[in-house]
C-alpha cells in the first residue's frame, strides 16, 4: 500500500474527502516526524513504537577495492509492533 492508496482507504473508512484524508495522513507524518527528529519516541497504542537509535562511528571496508574507510555515526528510526498489529498480522 503506498501512500494514495492509505489515503483512499482513510477516505473511505472514515467518511472524509480525499483532501480532508491526504491533510490528515500529512499531519500525522509531520507530527510524528517533528517528535523523532526531537529525540522523543511516539508510542501508539496497540500499533507500535517509533524510536530514535544512534549508531556509533565504525570502520567499514570498500567492497570493490578493498580500502578501509571510516563509517560516521548517525541517527536511524525503530519501530517495535504493538501486541495488536501482531496478533492482527498473524
Amino acid at each position: 500500500m503506498n501512500k494514495a492508496e492509505l489515503t483512499e482507504a482513510v477516505a473511505a473508512g472514515a467518511n472524509l474527502s480525499k483532501a480532508d484524508a491526504a491533510n490528515a495522513i500529512d499531519a500525522v507524518f509531520e507530527a510524528i516526524t517533528g517528535s523523532l527528529s526531537s529525540g522523543d519516541s511516539v508510542s501508539l497504542l496497540g500499533f507500535g513504537t517509533f524510536s530514535v537509535s544512534m549508531r556509533q562511528a565504525r570502520t567499514g571496508r570498500n567492497p570493490r577495492t578493498g580500502e578501509t574507510i571510516q563509517i560516521a555515526a548517525s541517527s536511524s528510526v525503530k519501530f517495535k509492533s504493538g501486541k495488536a498489529l501482531k496478533d492482527a498480522v498473524n
